[in-house]
């Protein structure tokens, strides 16, 4: 059987069924039309979907590691996550927070903060729904979780989620972030929340308003996929700002790939060729600016 063809207008209904305003019924409308028949569509959906099943790169039981589930405060009330140890560290580490996309704490984030830990960091990847009662198998509901969440609480949880770091007995003190998606946008929010972040990196995440620029003392690193027209178009004027106020920052946009480019999971929109280039960049920078 022949492999699908997914276009671009395929991968754009997906995106606006994901972050937007289309529901699962009218996307699947949408994307009928796009493929020519129901029997397509439903061929192609899971494609364009993210796959729990490939999420593993680093196994869970991998003996270079030490992981588990951690609870700790939050800003009003107790945050879940999941922590990533390298198991021989000889002393203190630099930490790094993994923040995830909108389907919330998920196998493929927890993998992401192995592959962290394995590069010498503490990892933490922090469940944002844990005020919800964390998250749910179900990625739709996840997203609708998501986007009911309070706004300040949820950044408040963030800047918690470094002074637990600052203050562990494996960490030296100090902390980065990476964030994909959602967790690119929430970088940028913490980035201007908290003086003491040391570092962040976004992936094709929402832009911090050019207001509150002034207040960033973490350095950026920003990767956006070029074709991600919705992200991308708030760029320059957030370039201006840093700019403007001499923040530390590099901006790298990878041409021809969509929004999610470092999702393996996501077989139509995941680019190794991209991906690969954004974590080495990712590595060096983190290991340059969390010490």
């Amino acid at each position: 059987m022949e492999k699908p063809v997914i276009t671009q207008a395929m991968i754009n209904a997906y995106d606006e069924y994901t972050h937007l305003s289309l529901d699962r019924r009218s996307f699947m409308q949408k994307l009928t039309v796009l493929t020519g028949s129901a029997a397509s569509a439903a061929a192609i959906a899971p494609l364009l979907a993210a796959n729990s099943a490939k999420a593993e790169i680093v196994a869970e039981t991998d003996a270079r590691l030490k992981v588990g589930d951690v609870t700790y405060p939050g800003a009003g009330g107790e945050m879940k996550g999941y922590l990533a140890v390298p198991a021989d560290a000889a002393g203190k580490l630099p930490a790094v927070i993994v923040i995830h996309e909108n389907r919330g704490l998920n196998p493929h984030i927890k993998d992401v903060a192995r592959r962290m830990a394995l590069e010498g960091f503490v990892a933490l990847a922090p469940d944002f729904l844990s005020p919800a009662g964390g998250t749910p198998a179900d990625e739709d509901k996840a997203r609708e979780m998501i986007g009911a969440l309070d706004g300040t609480q949820t950044v408040g949880n963030a800047v918690a989620t470094v002074a637990f770091l600052e203050a562990h007995d494996a960490t030296t003190g100090n902390a980065g972030a990476i964030g994909f998606c959602w967790g690119g946008g929430m970088i940028n929010k913490l980035a201007v929340a908290s003086p003491d972040l040391k570092a962040g990196v976004a992936y094709y995440g929402s832009q911090a308003p050019a207001e509150d620029v002034p207040k960033i003392k973490a350095a950026l690193l920003l990767q956006y996929a070029g074709l991600d027209d919705r992200i991308n178009a708030g760029i320059e004027a957030y370039k201006k700002a840093l700019t403007d106020n001499g923040k530390d920052f590099t901006i790298h946009i990878y041409d021809g790939v969509n929004h999610a480019f470092n999702n393996d999971t996501s077989a139509a929109r995941y680019d190794k060729t991209a991906a690969d280039l954004a974590w080495s960049r990712t590595i060096a920078f983190l290991k340059a600016k969390v010490v």
